[in-house]
């Protein structure tokens, strides 16, 4: 097993405003369908496309917490990365999101309190050029064990 250097993300103090992390990936139906069961969402517009045909979207979309999960992705693994915690998470969204669809998860520092180790953070999920979720993220970053 790794040692916690290897594992930790960043320190508050590694932070600056404007630092930003992305995250991909590309849902498919095991994805749909093992986060319905995980979640307990079984909403057959996730699960059935002949219910989902005659709504508002047309087909199955995918659950919309599972699109923001892959901005805790991009928190949890990349900035800040391990060690972090999420304090907060707002989320509007947007557009949906398909089967098949390639999801980019970004999150940019916006501000910065050293003092209290809190990070907040612009989120965004975009497939292609559309947006689908936007919101605002409030992180505990750890800070650096005293010498």
């Amino acid at each position: 097993m790794a040692g916690n250097e290897e594992l930790r993300g960043k320190y508050v103090d590694e932070l600056s405003e404007g630092m930003t992390a992305i995250f991909t990936k590309t849902v498919t139906e095991a994805d749909i369908v093992l986060y319905a069961g995980i979640s307990g969402d079984t909403n057959p517009v996730h699960l059935d496309e002949e219910f989902a045909k005659p709504t508002l979207f047309k087909g199955r979309i995918a659950h919309g917490m599972l699109t923001a999960s892959f901005i805790s992705a991009v928190l949890g693994t990349k900035l800040p990365g391990p060690g972090s915690i999420y304090l907060s998470q707002s989320l509007k969204f947007k557009a949906p999101v398909r089967i098949g669809d390639t999801v980019r998860a970004r999150a940019t520092i916006t501000a910065l309190d050293k003092e209290k180790g809190r990070c907040t953070f612009a989120t965004t999920a975009h497939v292609g050029d559309t947006l689908v979720i936007e919101g605002e993220a409030q992180i505990l970053v750890p800070k650096r064990p005293a010498a």
